[in-house]
């Protein structure tokens, strides 16, 4: 009467001539006994199940595991992954974050692209992460990227007025000491959350035509060094451990350590490509929330092997 035709128990126990604390004995009795069970269908293209182990295994806040195909190009995962990064922060933004992205990034260009207008506030302020790099338009792009994303969420845009890489330490000092720089800096000790991509020391073809990449030289000396991926423009190793240097002295950047300290880090990124970058990312903490696809989400929880068909190594966050 309850379950299958949907009758209110004040309704059955004045049928039945019983008290209404039976019928709710009753019922709890028949969920004890197995005579009711409760079955969650999970909707295709979800997995609950896998967000949770990697949130496990690598104590994220949130893990979001985006469905796409084995085949898909990165221009396809870009996709997905932008798509499911806007729903997220349209269902977890609540106005009043002050928020960091990094300036140039494939995957939060994506993103941008597939927001709506918040209809309310989303954040007070967006916060640039990290100077232009590469080519003048590059630059530019970096500046619109910020400026869109600030447009969608109702939020002031505060922008990096620098160059992401400069040529020696006393530039960057030099540039750090201006006003408007020194404004930027105490807006980056203010953030509540950091929106990020995971780059790889080896760039795309695109990365590498665009300027926005490493030089040969810093490439062939950072993975000398065991650098895996960079966040930011700082680098890190498999381990998670930053690599410091002269490319980290001449980065006009966040701080590691301000970095570090913000409390939600949000970093979207997937692909082959990308794993050993998300890994190290993973490994020190650089994130605690990841947004990638499935077949990464798979080998990052151990379930199957990478690329290589090598069996994906455990690292712990």
């Amino acid at each position: 009467m309850y379950h299958e035709r949907g009758i209110r128990q004040a309704d059955i126990a004045t049928a039945l001539n019983i008290s209404q604390a039976k019928v709710s004995r009753l019922l709890k009795r028949a969920v004890t006994q197995g005579i009711v069970r409760t079955t969650v269908m999970v909707s295709p293209g979800v997995y609950s199940d896998l967000e949770e182990r990697l949130e496990a295994k690598f104590g994220l806040l949130e893990a979001v595991v985006v469905d796409i195909e084995s085949d898909d190009d990165e221009r396809a995962v870009h996709s997905a992954l932008g798509a499911a990064a806007g729903s997220y922060l349209e269902a977890t933004l609540g106005g009043g974050d002050r928020i960091g992205i990094s300036s140039w990034s494939q995957t939060l260009l994506a993103l941008v692209d597939r927001m709506r207008p918040f209809n309310v506030g989303g954040a007070t302020q967006v916060v640039q992460l990290l100077g232009g790099i590469g080519t003048p338009e590059v630059q530019n792009m970096a500046q619109r990227l910020v400026g869109e994303f600030a447009r969608m969420l109702g939020a002031e845009p505060v922008y990096v007025p620098a160059p992401g890489v400069v040529a020696d330490r006393a530039i960057r000092d030099s540039l750090l000491q201006e006003a408007a720089l020194t404004e930027v800096a105490r807006r980056w000790n203010e953030l509540t959350m950091a929106i990020v991509g995971i780059g790889s020391i080896e760039p795309s073809n695109l990365l590498a035509e665009s300027g926005n990449a490493f030089s040969p030289e810093d490439r062939e000396r950072l993975l000398a060094e065991g650098a895996v991926g960079d966040i930011c423009h700082h680098v890190f190793t498999a381990g998670g451990t930053a690599v410091t240097g002269d490319l980290a002295a001449r980065t006009i950047s966040i701080p590691v350590e301000n970095f570090l300290s913000i409390p939600r880090r949000i970093g979207i990124a997937g692909g082959l490509r990308k794993r050993e970058p998300i890994r190290g990312a993973l490994a020190g903490g650089w994130v605690n929330v990841l947004i990638t696809d499935i077949h990464t989400a798979e080998v990052l929880a151990g379930e199957e092997t990478d690329g290589a068909g090598t069996e994906s190594r455990e690292l712990t966050a």
